[in-house]
């Protein structure tokens, strides 16, 4: 999925505003509220920081909570010193508890993530091979196959080449990874190279032709959605292999 700095950096200031605001709105309450009782309240706060952010945010949101809660919660108030022995460690297990559950919470969120884009990768895949077994035009699924890896793979444009293997530009292997040259990137890496990766049209062990991937600086492309976009791409090879067998002529 693309990266979002926007929403990155908003949980980040919330972060440290989130618990501040808390700790604040329970000073009126201190002398009637226990110290763990107004902890358990900062740490709800960091899970929902983590939840809706990332790790890092619900790190920061921990350390803020741990911050303001010494500041404004515990005696001398207004000072970041703690008297009362049972205060500091009230407040180091609010530190380490909110840490835990913020990275729990930020693993939560992912997993979701992870579960809904496999589930729009498994629809992709599913209406390609669906186009292909109708016997559609092998131009018409690779029309489709261009569209689908320009939203999975968050591309400035992609064109198909028929028949074409010039020069050597980067390419997107069947295991995910990029070879540029001679080398080859970990498939674990997530961003595209600065230039057009070429992902090839095959079937039969016959090579039809290549889809040329225009990349978006920045953008993450999880080994994932490469891997789908490789799927699709052998769906568009199926589809020109088809033709071929029919007689029929395939994109220009």
């Amino acid at each position: 999925m693309p990266k979002k700095p926007g929403r990155d950096l908003l949980a980040l200031a919330a972060a440290v505003v989130a618990p501040l605001a808390i700790a604040v709105a329970l000073t009126p309450f201190r002398g009637r509220l226990s110290a763990a009782n107004a902890a358990l309240v900062l740490v709800v706060v960091v899970v929902a920081v983590a939840a809706n952010g990332n790790r890092l945010a619900g790190a920061l949101a921990a350390l803020s909570a741990a911050a303001w809660f010494d500041l404004f919660l515990t005696e001398p108030y207004g000072r970041f010193t703690i008297a009362a022995s049972a205060d500091i460690a009230t407040a180091v297990l609010l530190l380490v508890v909110g840490l835990a559950v913020s990275q729990l919470a930020a693993r939560a969120r992912r997993l979701y993530l992870v579960t809904i884009t496999d589930a729009d990768h498994l629809a992709q895949i599913e209406r390609t091979t669906a186009l292909v077994q109708s016997g559609a035009e092998s131009r018409v699924v690779v029309d489709q196959v261009r569209t689908q890896l320009v939203d999975l793979l968050h591309l400035q444009g992609c064109q198909f080449e028929y028949g074409k293997l010039l020069g050597r530009p980067a390419r997107l292997e069947r295991d995910g990874s990029i070879t540029q040259g001679r080398a080859r990137r970990h498939p674990n890496r997530d961003e595209l190279p600065g230039e057009e990766v070429e992902l090839r049209a095959s079937a039969a062990g016959q090579f039809y032709g290549r889809f040329m991937l225009q990349p978006t600086p920045g953008a993450a492309v999880p080994l994932q959605a490469r891997l789908v976009a490789v799927t699709l791409a052998d769906q568009a090879g199926a589809a020109l292999n088809a033709a071929r067998s029919d007689g029929t002529r395939g994109p220009a």
